[in-house]
């Protein structure tokens, strides 16, 4: 099976697109990782005060 010929404007859309879609999983990422850590810091400052 043949794969579909592209031109070089559709190949750069389609690279485009990946990044785009790439960076928003990314920030999501980095999004949901800083909360872990606020949760973190939080938890640890709570334990504190109750020592």
């Amino acid at each position: 099976m043949r794969s579909k010929m592209y031109s070089f404007e559709q190949l750069v859309q389609e690279n485009k697109k990946a990044l785009l879609a790439d960076e928003k999983k990314i920030s999501q990422i980095e999004m949901k990782l800083e909360k872990k850590q606020t949760d973190l810091v939080d938890h640890k400052r709570k334990n504190l005060e109750l020592s």
